[in-house]
C-alpha cells in the first residue's frame, strides 16, 4: 500500500461511522499480517466502540492477528465492548501482562466481566499482572454465580456519613476525584457501620446550600440489592420503580457497591433477545459460531417437532378414507391448522412477555386467561363467518362451509387458550415457558385443527 493510500485509508477509517463496519473490515484487511505501523495508525482513531465493532466484525483468524501484532497497543476499554464469544477467542493473543494492567484500568464491573471469559490457566498470569484491589475486586465477583447482581456491581461508590453536609461532600469529591467511579448518580449516605440509611441524586447536591445537612435532603433507598439476586430481576426493580442506580448489601447491610442503569440496559437487551430467540426454540447465535454449533442448538427442538408433526399426520391418516371421497377436505384442512397455528402464536407471545415482565401472576392468571378466551373466541367467529363465505363460493357447497366454519371456531378458541395455558403450566412445573411452549402450542393447534374439521366433515358431509 503506498504512503498516500496509506493516509487516505486511515482518515477513511476515523471518519467511517460504526455501521460501516464491512469498509472498515475491509481496510484492517488490507493491512495484512506484517506492517503494525500502519495497523496501529488504521485504528488509532476508532473509538473504543468501534474498535470494537471491527474486531467483531473480521474474520475470526484477523481478529487473532490485530490482537497478536498490536495487542499492547489496544486500549483497556475496548475489551468490554466485545461479545462475550470474541472475547473469549481473542483474550488468549494478548499478553497476559496487559490484560492484567488493562483489568485496572476497568470499572470493577467490566473488569469482572473480562476476567470471567478468560480461561483458568491464563487468569492466574493476568491476576498476578493486576495491582492488588483489581486482582481481590475480580475475584469476589467471581465468587458470585453468572447473571447475578454480584457480577454486575461496581465495587467503586460513593458515600457519606449521615452527619456531613453538602459542602463537607462536594469538597471531599473534588479533593479525590482521582478515586472516584467514572460515573455516578447517587451519594449513598450511610451510618457508622456503612448500612446505607439515604440517598442523595447529584442534582440534588448541587443546587443545595453548603451547610445544608444531607439528612435534610436525602430520600431513603427504594431497594438495596442483595449480590446474589439475579440479574433480570434486578433490571425489573429498576424499571419498576425508575432507578439510576442502587446499592448492593452483604448480608449485614453493609454497603458494598452499587449497580448502575448502564449495565441495566445491557441486561434488559440481553434477556428480551434470549426470550425471543427461546421463543422460537433456539440458543443465541453469534456470527463466530460454528455450523456444528448451530446445529447442535437447533436440532433438539427441531426433534421435538418431527415427533408432533408425525402424531399430527397419524390423526389425518385416521380420516384417509373421508379424504379420498372428498379431495375438497385435503384442500381447505392447511387453512385450518395455519390459522389457529397462528392465534396460538399471537396469545403465546403476549404471554411469554407477561411472564417475562411479571405481569402474569398467579393473581393475574385468571383475567389474562379470560380475556385471551374471548379475543380467540371473537376472531374465530370474525374469520371463521369469512372463510365460510370464502368456500361456499368457491366449492358451491353450504355444508362444507358450515362445516370449515365451525373447525376454525373451534381451533381458534382451543388456540387461545393454549396459547396462555400452555406456558403457565410449564412454568409451573419449573421449565423455561420461552424454550418449549411454541412447540406444544403448534401440536395442540394442530391436532384440534384437524380433528374438528376431519371430523365434523366426516359426521355431517358423509353421514360417518
Amino acid at each position: 500500500m503506498s504512503t498516500e493510500n496509506e493516509t487516505a485509508a486511515a482518515e477513511t477509517v476515523r471518519r467511517a461511522p460504526s455501521e460501516d463496519a464491512s469498509f472498515i473490515v475491509r481496510v484492517i484487511g488490507a493491512a495484512g499480517d506484517h506492517d503494525a505501523p500502519l495497523l496501529r495508525r488504521l485504528v488509532a482513531g476508532l473509538d473504543v466502540a468501534d474498535l470494537a465493532d471491527v474486531i467483531e466484525h473480521v474474520p475470526l483468524e484477523t481478529a487473532r492477528t490485530i490482537a497478536k501484532m498490536i495487542g499492547r497497543d489496544l486500549p483497556a476499554e475496548f475489551l468490554p465492548e466485545l461479545s462475550w464469544e470474541r472475547r473469549e477467542e481473542i483474550l488468549p493473543e494478548l499478553p497476559a501482562d496487559y490484560v492484567g494492567q488493562a483489568l485496572g484500568q476497568l470499572d470493577t464491573d467490566d473488569a469482572a466481566a473480562v476476567a470471567a471469559d478468560i480461561d483458568e490457566r491464563q487468569l492466574g498470569e493476568v491476576l498476578a499482572a493486576a495491582d492488588e484491589d483489581t486482582r481481590l475486586a475480580v475475584e469476589e465477583a467471581l465468587s458470585f454465580d453468572e447473571e447475578t447482581a454480584g457480577r454486575l456491581m461496581q465495587r467503586e461508590y460513593v458515600a457519606a456519613p449521615e452527619g456531613d453536609t453538602v459542602g463537607g461532600v462536594i469538597d471531599r469529591l473534588r479533593a479525590e476525584s482521582a478515586e472516584l467511579p467514572d460515573e455516578f448518580f447517587e451519594i449513598y449516605i450511610v451510618d457508622a457501620a456503612m448500612r446505607p440509611i439515604g440517598a442523595v441524586r447529584v442534582s440534588t447536591l448541587i443546587r443545595a446550600r453548603r451547610d445544608t445537612p444531607l439528612t435534610e435532603i436525602m430520600r431513603a433507598p427504594l431497594i438495596l440489592i442483595r449480590p446474589e439476586m439475579d440479574q433480570e430481576e434486578v433490571a425489573q426493580t429498576f424499571q419498576k420503580y425508575h432507578m439510576a442506580s442502587a446499592p448492593v448489601v452483604d448480608e449485614a447491610g453493609r454497603i458494598t457497591g452499587m449497580v448502575t442503569v448502564d449495565d441495566i440496559v445491557d441486561v434488559i437487551s440481553e434477556e428480551g433477545e434470549e426470550d425471543l430467540l427461546k421463543l422460537a426454540g433456539v440458543s443465541e447465535a453469534a456470527q463466530t459460531d460454528s455450523v456444528f454449533k448451530s446445529v447442535r442448538a437447533r436440532a433438539p427442538w427441531l426433534l421435538v417437532n418431527l415427533a408432533t408433526a408425525i402424531v399430527a399426520s397419524s390423526v389425518i391418516s385416521q380420516f384417509q378414507g373421508s379424504i379420498n371421497e372428498l379431495v375438497a377436505l385435503a384442500i381447505l384442512m392447511p387453512i385450518v391448522a395455519s390459522m389457529g397455528g397462528n392465534a396460538g402464536t399471537q396469545a403465546l407471545a403476549v404471554a411469554v412477555r407477561a411472564i417475562a415482565s411479571r405481569d402474569l401472576t398467579e393473581s393475574s392468571a385468571p383475567r389474562y386467561v379470560l380475556r385471551e378466551a374471548m379475543t380467540a373466541v371473537s376472531n374465530g367467529l370474525i374469520f371463521s363467518i369469512v372463510l365460510a363465505g370464502v368456500v361456499a363460493l368457491w366449492f358451491q357447497n353450504g355444508l362444507l362451509a358450515l362445516v370449515i366454519g365451525l373447525a376454525v371456531l373451534i381451533n381458534f378458541a382451543c388456540a387461545g387458550l393454549a396459547g396462555i395455558l400452555v406456558p403457565l403450566t410449564l412454568r409451573r412445573i419449573g421449565a423455561d415457558p420461552a424454550v418449549s411452549s411454541s412447540v406444544f402450542v403448534t401440536f395442540v393447534t394442530d391436532i384440534i385443527g384437524f380433528m374438528a374439521f376431519l371430523g365434523l366433515a366426516t359426521i355431517v358431509l358423509l353421514g360417518g
